[in-house]
């Protein structure tokens, strides 16, 4: 399977946006990085909107439904 120019970028663009802050959640809940409330919140919705974004990309690269109203295993 090989993805056209567009769907690749778009996939790889959400992923890697979406390690990254996962990678900076992960340094403030399992490093111990300080990290203020209100910036904390802050990164919490970053991370789990990019992770939306990861997810809407890989089930467009998939070729499956999107959204969980769509999902058939919800």
């Amino acid at each position: 399977m090989k993805l056209g120019e567009p769907e690749r970028t778009r996939y790889l663009e959400a992923y890697e946006r979406w390690k990254r802050d996962l990678d900076a959640l992960h340094r403030v809940l399992l490093d111990g990085e300080s990290l203020d409330p209100m910036h904390f919140v802050a990164l919490l919705r970053r991370e789990s909107k990019s992770k939306e974004r990861y997810d809407e990309a890989r089930r467009e690269v998939l070729g499956l439904p999107g959204g969980a109203e769509e999902d058939p295993f919800a």
